[in-house]
């Protein structure tokens, strides 16, 4: 498992594990960006940040930082980009192969509440996570350090 956690924590502090909207400002922005975008389904709130809870048992994380996203799942890490297809959606690659979270329509999304539906058949119920914090539910054991090359956050 912590073989997991170091690609969690390292996929949330190469994408970004806060929001800030001062990214933003002083940019002029006129258009909705689809982290930003309304939709159907419920997705009201900007998906920018870290999101983290527990399908199945086991920890999901996510992160979005503009159109960029990456999930940490069941030992897999997979990145790509949010789209807009009517509704935001992501649209990853798994480093593996794997194709259990690659296109994901977010159903629901109150600000603090992310449901994301996977095509492959699941479907994540995620906490937003404090900037600057591991997301809870991380199994315990993790290293108190960050391995060697993977820069801190």
């Amino acid at each position: 498992m912590s073989v997991a956690a170091a690609g969690l924590v390292a996929a949330l502090a190469l994408t970004g594990c806060g929001s800030s909207d001062s990214d933003d400002a002083g940019k002029g922005k006129t258009s909705a960006t689809p982290t930003e975008a309304g939709g159907g389904g419920g997705a009201r709130g900007s998906i920018d940040g870290a999101w983290s809870g527990v399908t199945d048992g086991k920890p999901i994380a996510l992160s979005v930082s503009g159109k960029t996203a990456a999930v940490v799942a069941d030992g897999h890490v997979c990145t790509g980009e949010v789209t807009d297809h009517g509704k935001p959606m992501l649209s990853l690659k798994c480093a593996d192969g794997n194709t259990d979270r690659t296109m994901g329509s977010i159903e629901s999304n109150d600000g603090t509440k992310l449901v994301v539906s996977w095509d492959a058949g699941a479907k994540d119920t995620l906490t937003k996570t404090e900037p600057g914090k591991l997301p809870k539910g991380l199994p315990t054991g993790l290293p108190a350090e960050l391995p060697t090359g993977i820069p801190a956050p």
